[in-house]
């Protein structure tokens, strides 16, 4: 009798091992894929909820997060705002939920800031920028032009058109130190 107990014992003390190696090598697997995990992945699992972003050289902004490019994102707030906010310039996010996506495909996967500059220049919608620096403060007018790394703005009044007789300043913003671009 004692000897069926010794190895019952045993066999249970084996199984409990073998489950335990089994657990952490479980564990182990998940640690190594979350850690495949992007930061774009993540807002991706995000997209349709609202979250808070807090940026580098700008208040925070809390809204739908409706869309997740290459390099940026973009979010709708309050009072028909959107804002596109370049991935550099994120401190961090609240508001995400445990999800992750990757990337839709290959030419989503492509699609970033400089395209979404772009359409913004071609409708000729007034803008601000909200720039990195000391000394920066808000920027308003119309976007010229974006280059392969800068911006050219026309700046005048938002409530104002863009016209000649409006524009008091052209200025050239290089693209990195865009912390954000409100578009109301």
């Amino acid at each position: 009798m004692r000897l069926d107990a010794l190895f019952e014992d045993l066999e249970s003390q084996f199984a409990a091992l073998q489950d335990g190696d089994l657990y952490g090598e479980v564990a182990e697997r998940i640690r190594a894929e979350v850690g495949k995990i992007t930061l774009l992945d993540r807002l991706r699992g995000a997209v349709g909820t609202i979250v808070r972003v807090e940026l580098t050289h700008a208040e925070p902004v809390r809204g739908e997060l409706v869309r997740v490019g290459k390099d940026c994102l973009l979010l709708e707030a309050e009072r028909f705002e959107e804002w596109l906010i370049p991935v550099e310039a994120l401190t961090s996010i609240h508001g995400l939920g445990p999800w992750a996506e990757p990337a839709e495909g290959a030419i989503a996967a492509k699609l970033g800031l400089a395209h979404l500059l772009r359409g913004i220049a071609r409708d000729r919608s007034p803008v601000t920028l909200f720039c990195a620096g000391p000394h920066a403060h808000p920027i308003t007018g119309t976007i010229d032009r974006v280059g392969a790394d800068f911006i050219e703005m026309a700046e005048h009044p938002l409530d104002a058109p863009r016209r000649r007789t409006e524009v008091y300043n052209t200025r050239l913003v290089p693209t990195q130190s865009l912390s954000a671009l409100r578009r109301r």
